[in-house]
C-alpha cells in the first residue's frame, strides 16, 4: 500500500475502520511446528505472553525454537478496530501492532529469558517501523498479563536502555500495557508459522547485536 498519514501516527475513534463481530479465524487448528493448538483455553500449568516486534512471521518462528515455548500464533493487538483483517492493520487505520502471542511453561523458561528473546530479536528504538518495514502496526510493543509480567518488563526495560544507550542508541519506544483492555485478534491462517509453510519467505526480523542483561545473560 502507499504511504498515507497514518503509517506514521496512530488513528483516533473517528478515524479507525468499525471492523466485524466475528472473528476472522475461528477455528486455528494446530500449530504446524509444534503440533499444539493455536487457540485456548490452554492447561492450568502455563502461561500467556504477547509480543510485537515488527513483522510477525520472523518474530513467531524465534518464539517457536525457544526451548519451553508450549505454542505461538500471530495475530493483531493494541489497537481500536474489531477482529481485523491484515489488509486493514497494513492501512494504518486500526492502531493494531502484529503480535506473536507465546504460550509458554514457566517450569521449563521464565518469563525474563522471553523478554531476552524479544529486546534481542528487534531494534525498539525505531518507532513506527522496523528496519525497511514502515508503519505503526510494526511498533515495538509488549502486552502484559500479570502485575509480575508488568513488573519484569519494565526492569527489562530499564536494563536493556542503558546497553543501548552505551553503544549510541535513542531511547526505547516500546510501549508496556496490560493485555487486559488490548483484545488479541487471531490473524489468518496463511500467516500462522508462516516461515514454516514458507522457509524461503520474507524475514525481516533484525536486532542490535546488543545483549539484554536479564534471564540467562544475567546469569552469566
Amino acid at each position: 500500500m502507499m504511504l498515507n498519514a497514518f503509517k506514521t501516527r496512530l488513528p483516533g475513534p473517528e478515524d479507525a475502520l468499525p471492523g466485524r463481530s466475528e472473528p476472522i479465524l475461528a477455528d486455528p487448528g494446530r500449530h504446524t511446528v509444534l503440533d499444539t493448538p493455536l487457540a485456548g483455553p490452554y492447561p492450568e500449568h502455563l502461561e500467556v505472553a504477547d509480543f510485537a516486534l515488527g513483522c510477525f512471521w520472523g518474530a513467531e518462528r524465534r518464539f517457536w525454537q525457544t526451548e519451553g515455548v508450549w505454542t505461538t500464533l500471530v495475530g493483531y493487538q493494541g489497537g481500536i478496530t474489531p477482529n481485523p483483517t491484515y489488509e486493514e492493520v497494513c492501512s494504518g487505520l486500526t492502531g493494531h501492532t502484529e503480535t506473536v502471542r507465546v504460550v509458554f511453561d514457566p517450569s521449563r523458561v521464565s518469563y525474563a529469558e522471553l523478554l531476552k528473546v524479544f529486546w534481542e530479536s528487534h531494534d525498539p528504538t525505531q518507532g513506527f517501523r522496523q528496519g525497511n518495514d514502515v508503519g505503526t502496526q510494526y511498533r515495538s510493543a509488549i502486552h502484559t498479563h500479570s502485575p509480575e509480567q508488568q513488573q519484569a518488563a519494565e526492569e527489562s526495560r530499564a536494563a536493556y536502555q542503558k546497553v543501548l544507550e552505551s553503544s549510541g542508541y535513542d531511547t526505547i519506544t516500546t510501549e508496556l500495557l496490560p493485555a487486559a483492555d488490548r483484545p488479541f485478534y487471531v490473524a489468518e491462517l496463511y500467516h500462522q508459522q508462516y516461515l514454516d509453510k514458507n522457509p524461503a519467505g520474507y524475514c525481516g526480523l533484525g536486532g542490535t547485536g546488543l545483549s539484554c542483561p536479564i534471564g540467562v545473560a544475567k546469569a552469566g
